[in-house]
C-alpha cells in the first residue's frame, strides 16, 4: 500500500514537473514573440511626430504591450491581433516594421496625418482581414504584386481621402476574399482593371474621385454580389457595358461626372433591387427608357447633364417609391404627364433646362404632400401658377425663363417653409402679393424681367432672413422701403430698370450684409447716403441712369471688397480728389464708370496709381464664384462705341468710362500703369496736352474712345504695339501728323477714327503726308538711302551727331561710364459618399 502511495505521488510529482516545464517554454515562446510585436509598435512610435491626446505614452519597454492604449491581444498567444488608433490626430508616418506583427488581424488607422508611403511589408501580412487607413495624407503607388505574397483574407480594404497615385495593380483580383474596396478620393490613373471581375464576393466598390479613365470592364458583370458602385469623378469613357445588367444585388450606382457615351442599355432595368441610380454629367444620348419606370424599387433618379431626348412616359406614375428625380440640362420634350402626381413620396422634382412645353397640371400637386421642392427653369412652359402648387411642405420653387403669365397667387402664404423663389423672366403680371411677406423663412426672391406693377409691399419687411432680392426689370413704382436699408441679413438688392422715385434710402446702419446694390434706370435723386459707409463688404455699386446729384463719394476709397462702381448718367459734380484718403484707394475696383455727369478737374492720377486690381489682373473664376452667382443680372456699358450688356463680370473685364463730363488737363503718365485695362472711354471732355506714350504699356487694351477732346501732338507710334486693340476713336481733336503705320492691328482702322483732326495725313485719311526728300548722292546705295530726304535734313542730321558725339565723348573720358546717360536716351450627392467611404 505504501509502495502504491509512493508511486502515485511520483507521478504526480512528475506530471507537475512536465507541466511547469511546459509553460515555462510557452512562457519563454510567448516572451520571445511578444518582444518582437514590442519592438514593431516602439518603432512605429518612434515615427509619430505629434500625439496631442498622448495615446502612445504608456507604450514603453516596461510595459505590457497588450495594455497599450489601441492595441488589442490575442487571449490564449498574447500576441497583437488588432491596431486600432483611428481619429486619434496623429501626425507621422508607419515604418516598415509594422510587417512584423505576424499575427495582426485588423489595421485602423483611420483619420489621422500620417504621411509617406503605405510600407509593402503590410501587404505581405496573410492573416490580416481589415485594413483601414482613410483620410490620411498617404502618397506613392500601390505594390504590383500588393496580393500575391499576402493578404489571402483580406475581406475589407480601406484607402480613401489620401494621395496615392499610380495604377490600381491587376494583382488585387488575386484577393479572392475581399468584400469592401475604397480608394475613393485620391490620384490614381490608368484602367480599371479587368481582373476586379475576379472579386465575386465583392459587395462594395468606391473608385470615385481619381483619374481613372478608360472603359467600364464588362468582367464587372460578374460581381453578382456587389450593391454600391461609386466611381463618380473620373475620366471614364465609353459605353456602359451591357452585363451591368448580371449584377441582381445592385442597390447604389454612381457614374456621375465622366466622359460616358452611348445609349443606356436595356440591360440595367434588369436590376430590380437598384435604389439609386445616377449618371449625371456623362455624354448619354438617345431617349430616355421606359424600362426605367417599371423599377419601383428606384427611390433616387439623376440623369441630369446629358443629351438625353424623348418624352416622359405615363408609367412614370408606377415609380412610387420615387423620392429624388433629376434630369437637369437635357433635351427632353413634350409636356409633363399628370400621372407624375402618383409619386406620393417624392421630395425633389428637377426637370430644369430641357424643352418642356404645355401648362403645368394642377391635379399634380394635389397627391404629392412630401414635394419641398421644384425646379422647371430654361423650359417653354405656359399658362398660370396653378394654387396647387404653394403647399404646406414647399421651401423651393424655380420656375425662372419660362413663359407663365398671370398673377402670383395669393395662396403662396400657404408655403410657410418656403426659402426659396425663382419667377424670373416669365411674363408675370399685377402686383406682388402682399401676403409674401408671411413667409418668414424666405431668403431669395427672384422675380426680375416681368411685368409686375405697383409697389413693393410694405410686408416684406418681415422677412428677417432675408438674403436676395432681384425685382429688377420690371414696372415697380413708388420708394424703396426703408427697411430695406436696415437689413443685416440682405447682401443682393436688385432693383434696376422699374420706376422708382424718391431717394435712395438713408438707413444703411452697422452690420449692413450688402455685397451688391443695383439700382439703375430708375428716377431716384437726391444724393447718394453716406450711411453706405456701414456697408464695407460691397462688391457691386450700380446707380446709373438716375437723377443722383452731389460730390463724387471719395469716402468709398476704402472699400477693400468693391470691384464695381457705376456713377454714369447723373447729376454728380465737383472735381475727384488730387489726394487719396485710404492708403490703397479702390484697391479692387475693376469696373470705373463715371461718364455723363457735371465732373471737372484734372484726371484722377491719384486712382490710376492705385487701381491695383487693373494692374497685372489674372482670371480666377473659384475665387468669385460666390460673386457670380449673386450677380446675375447684366450690366450695360459703351463698349467699343456701342452699348453692351456684360452678363457676368469676370476678373478679366476691367473698363474705365469718364466720358461726357468737362474733366481737362492732360491724361497722366499713370494710365499705363494699368496694364489689364481692356476698355478705357476719356471721350466728350475738354482734355488738352499730348496722347500719352505709356498706353502702349496697356496690352490688354480693346478699347480706347478719346474723342471730342482738344487733344494736340502727334499719335504716339507705341499704339501700334497693342494686338488686341479692336476700337480706336481719336476723332473730333487737334491731332497732327503722320499717321502711324504697323503691319498689325493698327491697319485695320479706317478713317472714321480720325475724322476731325485735319492736321493728321497719311493712311486711311484722304490727306498726304508731304515727302521728304534729300540732295542725291553719287553712290547708287546712297543715293536710294537717302532718298526723300532734302539737304538740309541731313546737314541738321550731321550737326546734331557732331555734337552728341562731342558730349558723349566728354562724358566718356570724363566718367568712363557713359552707360547712365545712354540709357537715359532709349527707352486665373457628396455626403452620402464622405460618410461611406
Amino acid at each position: 500500500m505504501e509502495r502504491v502511495s509512493q508511486f502515485s505521488l511520483d507521478v504526480a510529482l512528475l506530471f507537475v514537473l512536465h507541466y511547469l516545464m511546459g509553460y515555462s517554454l510557452a512562457m519563454i515562446a510567448d516572451t520571445n514573440i511578444n518582444t518582437n510585436d514590442h519592438s514593431s509598435l516602439l518603432a512605429f512610435k518612434s515615427r509619430i511626430t505629434i500625439d496631442p491626446h498622448n495615446i502612445t505614452t504608456n507604450w514603453t519597454l516596461e510595459a505590457n504591450v497588450c495594455n497599450w492604449i489601441g492595441v488589442t491581444c490575442d487571449p490564449l498567444h498574447k500576441r497583437v491581433i488588432e491596431l486600432n488608433i483611428s481619429s486619434m490626430e496623429l501626425v507621422g508616418s508607419i515604418p516598415p516594421e509594422i510587417g512584423n506583427l505576424s499575427s495582426l488581424v485588423s489595421l485602423d488607422m483611420n483619420e489621422n496625418s500620417f504621411h509617406g508611403v503605405i510600407p509593402p511589408s503590410i501587404f505581405n501580412l496573410s492573416l490580416l482581414e481589415v485594413v483601414t487607413l482613410r483620410g490620411n495624407g498617404l502618397s506613392g503607388k500601390l505594390p504590383a504584386d500588393m496580393c500575391k505574397y499576402g493578404l489571402q483574407n483580406l475581406k475589407l480594404l480601406r484607402l480613401s481621402y489620401n494621395n496615392l497615385n499610380g495604377e490600381i495593380p491587376s494583382s488585387l483580383g488575386e484577393c479572392s476574399n475581399l468584400e469592401f474596396i475604397s480608394f475613393y478620393n485620391n490620384n490614381l490613373d490608368g484602367h480599371v482593371p479587368t481582373e476586379i471581375g475576379n472579386l465575386t464576393l465583392l459587395t462594395t466598390l468606391f473608385l470615385g474621385r481619381n483619374n481613372l479613365s478608360g472603359d467600364i470592364p464588362k468582367e464587372i458583370g460578374r460581381l453578382t454580389n456587389l450593391e454600391t458602385l461609386i466611381m463618380s469623378y473620373n475620366k471614364l469613357n465609353g459605353s456602359l457595358p451591357r452585363e451591368i445588367g448580371n449584377m441582381t444585388a445592385m442597390e447604389t450606382i454612381n457614374l456621375d461626372y465622366n466622359a460616358i457615351s452611348g445609349i443606356i442599355p436595356t440591360e440595367i432595368g434588369q436590376l430590380n433591387k437598384l435604389r439609386w441610380l445616377s449618371i449625371a454629367s456623362n455624354k448619354l444620348m438617345g431617349p430616355f427608357l421606359p424600362i426605367f419606370f417599371n423599377m419601383d424599387s428606384l427611390e433616387y433618379i439623376s440623369f441630369s447633364n446629358n443629351s438625353l431626348n424623348g418624352t416622359l412616359p405615363r408609367k412614370i406614375g408606377n415609380m412610387t417609391k420615387l423620392q429624388e428625380l433629376y434630369i437637369v440640362n437635357n433635351a427632353l420634350s413634350g409636356v409633363i404627364p399628370e400621372e407624375i402626381g402618383s409619386l406620393k413620396n417624392l421630395i425633389s422634382l428637377y426637370m430644369g433646362s430641357n424643352n418642356l412645353i404645355g401648362p403645368l397640371p394642377p391635379a399634380i400637386f394635389n397627391n404629392m404632400k412630401a414635394l419641398v421642392a421644384v425646379s422647371l427653369e430654361n423650359n417653354a412652359l405656359t399658362g398660370v401658377l396653378p394654387n396647387e402648387l404653394f403647399t404646406a411642405n414647399m421651401e423651393a420653387i424655380d420656375l425662372s425663363n419660362n413663359s407663365f403669365e398671370g398673377f402670383i397667387p395669393l395662396q403662396i402664404e400657404r408655403s410657410r417653409n418656403m426659402t426659396y423663389l425663382n419667377l424670373a423672366r416669365n411674363l408675370l403680371s399685377g402686383a406682388i402679393p402682399s401676403t409674401i411677406g408671411n413667409l418668414s423663412f424666405l431668403k431669395t426672391i427672384m422675380l426680375y424681367s416681368n411685368n409686375f406693377t405697383g409697389e413693393i409691399p410694405s410686408s416684406i419687411c418681415n422677412l428677417r432672413s432675408l438674403q436676395f432680392l432681384h425685382l429688377s426689370n420690371n414696372n415697380l413704382q413708388g420708394s424703396i422701403p426703408s427697411c430695406l436699408g436696415e437689413s443685416k441679413s440682405l447682401q443682393v438688392l436688385h432693383l434696376k430698370e422699374n420706376l422708382f422715385n424718391g431717394l435712395i434710402p438713408p438707413t444703411f446702419t452697422e452690420g449692413c450684409a450688402l455685397e451688391s446694390l443695383n439700382l439703375n434706370s430708375n428716377r431716384l435723386k437726391g444724393a447718394l447716403p453716406q450711411s453706405l459707409v456701414s456697408c464695407g463688404k460691397l462688391q457691386v455699386l450700380d446707380i446709373g441712369n438716375n437723377d443722383i446729384q452731389g460730390m463724387f463719394p471719395f469716402w468709398m476709397e476704402s472699400f477693400l471688397e468693391l470691384r464695381v462702381l457705376v456713377l454714369r448718367s447723373n447729376r454728380f459734380n465737383g472735381t475727384l480728389p488730387l489726394t487719396a484718403e485710404a492708403n490703397v484707394s479702390f484697391p479692387k475696383l475693376q469696373v470705373f464708370d463715371i461718364s455723363q455727369n457735371g465732373f471737372t478737374g484734372t484726371l484722377p492720377n491719384i486712382y490710376f496709381m492705385n487701381f491695383r486690381a487693373m494692374m497685372n489682373a489674372k482670371e480666377n473664376v473659384t475665387e468669385n464664384k460666390n460673386w457670380f452667382t449673386k450677380y446675375e443680372e447684366s450690366m450695360v456699358f459703351v463698349l467699343k462705341g456701342l452699348e453692351q450688356p456684360i452678363q457676368r463680370i469676370l476678373t478679366t473685364f476691367i473698363t474705365i468710362d469718364m466720358s461726357d463730363n468737362r474733366f481737362s488737363g492732360s491724361i497722366p503718365q499713370s494710365i499705363g500703369m494699368l496694364n489689364s485695362l481692356k476698355y478705357l472711354n476719356l471721350s466728350d471732355n475738354i482734355i488738352t496736352g499730348h496722347i500719352p506714350s505709356s498706353l502702349g504699356n496697356v496690352k490688354a487694351l480693346e478699347s480706347l474712345d478719346l474723342s471730342s477732346n482738344q487733344l494736340t501732338g502727334e499719335i504716339p507710334w507705341q499704339l501700334t504695339t497693342l494686338n488686341f486693340l479692336s476700337k480706336l476713336n481719336l476723332s473730333m481733336n487737334d491731332l497732327e501728323g503722320r499717321i502711324p503705320q504697323s503691319g498689325g492691328q493698327f491697319q485695320t482702322f479706317d478713317d472714321s477714327s480720325y475724322i476731325g483732326n485735319s492736321g493728321l495725313c497719311g493712311f486711311p485719311v484722304t490727306r498726304k503726308c508731304e515727302p521728304i526728300s534729300i540732295v542725291p548722292q553719287e553712290s547708287e546705295d546712297d543715293s536710294n538711302f537717302l532718298d526723300g530726304f532734302t539737304w538740309k535734313s541731313v546737314a541738321l542730321g550731321y550737326g546734331c551727331g557732331f555734337i552728341i558725339g562731342v558730349v558723349l565723348g566728354s562724358f566718356i573720358f570724363k566718367y568712363g561710364r557713359p552707360k547712365w546717360l545712354v540709357q537715359s536716351f532709349f527707352f486665373r450627392v457628396e455626403n452620402m459618399v464622405k460618410r461611406n467611404t
